[in-house]
């Protein structure tokens, strides 16, 4: 009893020095992000050790349209998110300099604020110098026109069958909307795997693939608590899992084409070629040194990092492409005859490359929704070094930097706030006038690979979806206000209801 009263009172003699030294730590905190941010627009006070990172989780929408008014008379902005400093670039040239200058000693690209315990550290998106440009050099035989052609017919495919399902779920669905959000992500996820893998995934790989992204997708916008029990440490342990799949099919696409046969799907067109060179090297003879990046798991990772930029950028403008279109039917009327002279379902015939490439305006109209609604709306780096970014700031070292592709993408358009497909036309050709402006693929070393993929992916699916489907949104209060998930979305998820437009379904899937 006595020691119980003595340790009592110890701790109670204590107590006025843990609190001071408690608020002493607070002042340093509060002392050194003041002195980070200078003259930076950005709140004076912060909470101690978390910042504003409760408004980002309650409402993130809200809190980067703040960061971007706060930052609109300098170009940028601070804030404090659980102790780290941040600076959000507004200003579409203070964004290329980010862009063009990450390297070791300048900015480390990092995807998302604590990627490198999702991603792991070899990923592409963290390399850098000459290993980088060696790795998209091999990266580059995956979108020649060869494979873009490829792909484009194993798109139309799962797209047919899931628009089908669609259109059979929203007549089950009767008076009530049917959300899309989640069946544009399955259908994009069963795209990516058909494309990227082709053949080399069964059934219950899938499930079980498609099972780890959902536990990676829900990680990414939770705490970084890396605990057991909380989604983050489920998400990196999912991730772990994916990236040893994928490397599974990287070494049955080895296999399969060392037999003699024709690629099929993405990772052959990668293999096809890391073979070629391993035969004429002689670097895939027994004890020879193989050639960099050529492992099974470091090319699964890459596979991974593929199908993460692909995959929730891609949900997102195939639902504000059809937003958008509903909320303008002047412009789905100009696709739908576009289209109907180039394709018509009833033909029972594949979109071709050539047909493709014929739809102008459907693409003008694919540029356009990833211009007004940029999927991905920042891109998160760290400044390895501090970095002279004005005349008059310098980014601290281990600053985390958000240039704001979103808000680029309403920085020299004519009349930038009105959805407008013809801005994309051979008249006005803004694509090529404000190309420094149009960041969706980014710019620089870490400019986007796979972006014809992408845009020939989002015009697919715009041309099928108005041919096949006649839709009707389900409009709600705020139901086209922006959410982020984590890519945004309309707030509703983009609720429809959909029924067949077209006499009969194609018959080529």
């Amino acid at each position: 009893m006595d020691s119980i009263l003595t340790t009592w009172s110890m701790l109670a003699s204590s107590a006025p020095y843990l609190v001071c030294l408690f608020c002493f730590f607070i002042f340093i905190e509060q002392i050194t992000y003041l002195k980070k941010k200078k003259s930076l627009p950005g709140p004076v006070l912060i909470l101690p050790f978390l910042g504003n990172v409760m408004q980002l989780i309650k409402n993130p929408t809200k809190f980067w349209e703040d960061q971007a008014k706060s930052a609109k008379e300098s170009g940028f902005s601070a804030n404090y998110i659980i102790g780290k400093f941040i600076v959000f670039i507004q200003n579409t040239e203070l964004s290329h300099k980010v862009f063009a200058n990450v390297r070791p000693d300048a900015f480390h690209l990092i995807g998302h604020p604590f990627g490198k315990k999702l991603f792991g550290e070899h990923n592409l998106i963290y390399m850098s110098g000459q290993a980088h440009k060696d790795l998209r050099r091999r990266i580059a035989p995956n979108f020649t026109p060869k494979a873009l052609s490829t792909y484009i017919s194993l798109q139309q495919n799962i797209i047919l069958q899931h628009l089908k399902k669609w259109e059979s779920l929203s007549a089950q669905s009767g008076a009530k909307p049917l959300p899309l959000r989640i069946l544009c992500r399955d259908m994009n996820l069963d795209t990516s795997q058909k494309v990227f893998v082709g053949p080399y995934m069964n059934e219950k790989s899938r499930q079980e693939f498609n099972r780890d992204y959902n536990l990676f997708n829900v990680g990414l916008v939770k705490l970084p608590v890396d605990l057991p029990g909380f989604a983050f440490r489920k998400a990196r342990f999912a991730v772990t899992r994916l990236v040893k799949t994928l490397g599974d099919c990287v070494k049955q696409s080895k296999m399969r084409l060392v037999s003699g046969q024709e690629p099929v799907c993405l990772i052959d067109f990668w293999m096809q070629e890391l073979l070629k060179e391993m035969q004429e090297t002689g670097s895939g003879a027994a004890n020879a040194v193989p050639p960099p990046h050529s492992s099974n798991i470091e090319i699964g990772g890459h596979l991974f990092d593929f199908l993460f930029a692909a995959q929730d950028a891609s949900t997102s403008s195939l639902l504000w492409a059809v937003a958008l279109l509903e909320q303008n039917p002047e412009i789905l009327s100009k696709v739908r005859q576009e289209v109907s002279k180039i394709w018509s379902p009833e033909s029972d015939t594949l979109i071709t490359a050539e047909n493709l490439r014929a739809m102008k305006y459907t693409e003008a109209v694919a540029r356009e929704v990833m211009r007004y609604r940029a999927p991905a709306t920042l891109v998160p780096h760290i400044a390895g070094e501090d970095f002279q970014l004005t005349e008059s700031y310098t980014i601290p070292r281990g600053t985390i930097v958000f240039p704001s592709v979103f808000e680029s993408s309403f920085q020299g358009f004519t009349d930038p706030e009105r959805f407008d497909p013809d801005r994309f036309g051979e008249t006005r050709q803004e694509d090529r006038l404000f190309r420094r402006n149009f960041l969706v693929f980014g710019a620089g070393p870490h400019q986007c690979v796979g972006q014809r993929y992408a845009v020939n992916h989002l015009v697919l699916f715009i041309a099928m979806f108005t041919s096949l489907l006649d839709f009707k949104r389900f409009r709600t209060d705020g139901c086209d206000d922006i959410a982020y998930v984590p890519t945004i979305c309309p707030k509703d998820d983009c609720s429809v209801y959909l029924s067949q437009r077209c006499a009969r379904y194609p018959s080529f899937a």
